[in-house]
């Protein structure tokens, strides 16, 4: 009895629950699977806890998280610099010699940056930078999710062609054996036998070639899942149904993918912190100092220092608060930089349209193929239903030249060749549909569409291929 796993949509949940959580829900699907695996000799999965699991096991994904999560402490320290820093020192020891700095049981510094005109263009290229770093997050996430739907459809569809040339293997040894009996009543020659044993081999080696992309296939899709490679994981036999509507059209304003929106506000970012840069100079820039101290009153030092300064009364507390004004005035090393950051934005704003430009691209020739592979795919599919009523035809024949032997006669050789041309359109169908959906996959993912496909794949029946 085959063991359905429960779907899960996990992988749509906000970062925010945190990575921590989803490598828990990685971990306990992982084991999971492993028992049904263990406790079935067929175990399925569906797509969509396939994509859940691949997600929360993603090396990429984490990469992005990480990158994320350092772009929000970007953001955190360009604040922070208008936050005063505080330190706290001691120099209780004697001095030696003049000494114009009193010993203290304890200082206090705080230090902070009230204005700045390059401050306020950093804060906003980290706030930028943060919106790029979460589009590269679901980029990454959509690149993860593509990679698992398509080695997904790839094993349904090796597990159906296997199928299927398991069935013309045994055609084709029926056949042979068939051609063997005519062979031997004198009905046919030893190149009818030769070509019959061909046929067979050549099924034998196809099958054997299917078994192992299958086995390719299964043990990459548990690698994306994060589990042992194992011959009892089986996809399902379903898969969601890809309407002309989820296809979006095409549009040359908007940027093409999240991966090329990402580039463009990567630019952006980087553009904001040129100008942070270039204007630095002839430009006032405002710091708040703060200081206490608490003198070691007890000490030689501090009554030499009393004794030394008679006229200025020491006290034991002493505090600063000034605001402090430096003006930039000749900085060669600050104006080399700021040519390099903005010879940085011009280059990321560069690579971000020639990144535009490749994705329109590759989705218009997407499209025109995936066309095509409709047509083919419906050709096909017309072929493999012509094959099916002339087999029909020839069992009806055969079965009329028992009861009429005056009529047309057909032999079971005539049989075995009309099932073994109806099974070969039927893999061509298999592999033009396959085609179809890979094309159809690549397009949802590289238009930023694929993750409301797998959303709706979680929450409708799917439709039996």
């Amino acid at each position: 009895m085959k063991r359905r796993l429960p779907v899960t949509l996990a992988m749509f949940a906000d970062p925010s629950f945190g990575a921590v959580f989803r490598r828990r829900a990685a971990v306990f699907s992982a084991v999971g699977l492993t028992f049904a695996c263990g406790a079935s000799a067929h175990a399925q999965i569906s797509l969509s806890t396939a994509v859940d699991m691949a997600l929360t096991h993603s090396a990429k994904v984490r990469l992005a998280e990480a990158d994320l999560a350092k772009a929000r402490a970007s953001l955190q320290e360009a604040h922070d610099a208008y936050v005063p820093a505080i330190n706290a020192g001691a120099g209780i020891g004697e001095s030696y010699g003049y000494s114009p700095n009193p010993p203290t049981l304890f200082t206090f510094n705080a230090q902070s940056l009230v204005y700045n005109i390059s401050q306020p263009h950093y804060v906003k290229a980290a706030n930028i930078g943060i919106r790029a770093a979460n589009l590269s997050l679901e980029d990454a996430r959509q690149a993860v999710a593509e990679d698992t739907a398509l080695t997904f459809v790839a094993l349904q569809h090796d597990e159906q062609r296997e199928g299927v040339l398991r069935q013309e293997n045994e055609m084709a040894e029926r056949l042979v054996t068939i051609v063997e009996d005519r062979f031997n009543g004198g009905e046919d020659t030893a190149i009818d036998l030769t070509t019959a044993r061909l046929t067979a081999a050549q099924y034998h080696l196809a099958g054997l070639r299917a078994e192992d992309d299958t086995a390719k296939d299964r043990d990459h899709l548990a690698l994306l899942m994060g589990i042992a490679p194992t011959d009892s994981l089986r996809a399902d036999g379903q898969f969601p149904s890809m309407p002309a509507a989820a296809l979006p059209a095409q549009g040359t304003s908007a940027p093409a993918t999240p991966a090329v929106a990402a580039a463009y506000d990567t630019a952006d970012a980087k553009q904001q912190t040129a100008l942070g840069d270039t204007h630095f100079l002839y430009r006032p820039q405002l710091s708040l100092l703060l200081q206490y101290n608490r003198y070691a009153t007890f000490t030689n030092s501090f009554k030499e220092l009393q004794n030394l300064n008679s006229d200025v009364k020491i006290g034991p507390n002493e505090g600063v608060v000034a605001i402090e004004i430096q003006i930039p005035l000749f900085d060669k090393e600050r104006q080399a930089k700021a040519r390099a950051s903005v010879a940085d934005a011009l280059h990321a704003r560069a690579e971000a349209d020639d990144a535009q430009m490749t994705a329109l691209d590759g989705q218009l020739k997407l499209r025109h193929n995936i066309e095509v592979l409709r047509a083919q795919t419906e050709v096909a599919q017309l072929e493999q239903q012509l094959a099916k009523q002339q087999l029909d035809a020839v069992k009806a024949q055969l079965n009329s030249s028992y009861s009429n032997p005056s009529g047309p006669q057909m032999s079971p050789k005539d049989e075995q060749n009309s099932r073994l041309a109806e099974r070969e359109k039927y893999l061509s169908y298999i592999d033009a549909n396959f085609q179809l959906r890979q094309a159809q996959i690549s397009l949802l993912r590289q238009t930023g569409q694929i993750e409301s496909w797998l959303r709706q794949a979680a929450t409708a029946p799917a439709p039996h291929p």
